[in-house]
């Protein structure tokens, strides 16, 4: 997939869970408001942020597509992780939020309004946040993108917080209104929990963790013909685009020609064989008399 699909379908993605999120956001927080539900509202604004997130993406996603330039000679890929570290950044906001809404519930204790409307609702957004997370992470991998991975995990959470705020409901039903701003605690620990995930991940990449093993490089550049060794190698960037750079030694009796030969030849076998590959320098060794 060339660089215009890549982000165009990312794009397409974030847009599609975009308008899902706010909708099952909206949802949470009218009824939250109205049942007086400290948790269905905390989950709500987790859901709002699955929304502030994805437009973060988006914008990330059409700075990391521009081509490159003087200034950033490599392109722009990086700015699609760090448009993750954003995410991470408005998850512990949430998280800060939500925590001060339940020491301010644990001192003024409030009992919620839970009716079979309220199970229904939690219910109805939580199998939508199932079929979301699931959509994107599929896509993520299949694409290889760090935004949508991350963003996938983060709606991901969405799953386990609508769970706790359900139990927190069947709690509240057997006379422990306690439990509403407990699982208000719960859901501001699960949402820190991502973040650092998230703040994790994005590091690796913007700190050059090489994202290929060296053995799996050598095994295809050593069935390369003339190719007697290869060493010092380095790849980089994110799984979607990544750089290699290694050096290879030739057979001794290879003559300049042949080395340009083979360089073409590692680099078109490295891109076929890893698709992922966005550009190789190939260091070509030999006899000093040859080349």
């Amino acid at each position: 997939m060339n660089h215009q699909s890549y982000y165009a379908s990312v794009k397409r993605i974030l847009i599609i869970v975009l308008v899902l999120n706010i909708g099952v956001a909206l949802a949470k927080i009218i009824y939250g408001y109205w049942t007086n539900s400290l948790s269905i509202i905390s989950d709500g604004f987790h859901s709002l942020f699955d929304g502030t997130s994805n437009v973060i993406g988006i914008i990330g996603i059409t700075i990391a597509s521009r081509p490159p330039d003087k200034i950033h000679t490599y392109g722009h890929e990086k700015f699609e992780t760090f448009a993750s570290l954003g995410i991470a950044f408005l998850l512990f906001i949430t998280c800060f939020e939500i925590l001060q809404s339940a020491v301010g519930r644990f001192y003024h204790p409030e009992i919620p309004d839970i009716t079979i409307l309220s199970f229904l609702i939690m219910g109805i957004t939580l199998i939508i946040n199932l079929v979301v997370s699931w959509y994107e992470n599929r896509e993520g991998e299949k694409l290889k993108s760090t935004i949508l991975v991350a963003d996938a995990k983060h709606t991901r959470s969405d799953v386990y917080v609508s769970i706790a705020v359900i139990l927190g409901f069947i709690a509240i039903q057997m006379g422990f209104s306690i439990v509403d701003p407990i699982i208000a605690v719960i859901i501001a620990v699960l949402i820190a929990k991502m973040g650092i995930q998230i703040i994790k991940s994005s590091s690796s990449i913007l700190l050059d963790t090489a994202p290929l093993d060296e053995e799996t490089i050598r095994s295809i550049v050593s069935k390369v013909p003339k190719v007697k060794e290869c060493h010092r190698i380095r790849s980089r960037g994110p799984p979607s685009h990544i750089f290699v750079d290694l050096h290879v030694t030739l057979e001794s009796s290879s003559s300049l020609s042949e080395a340009h030969e083979v360089a073409h030849i590692v680099e078109d076998k490295l891109k076929s064989s890893i698709p992922e590959i966005e550009d190789v320098v190939v260091h070509v060794e030999g006899d000093s008399d040859n080349f």
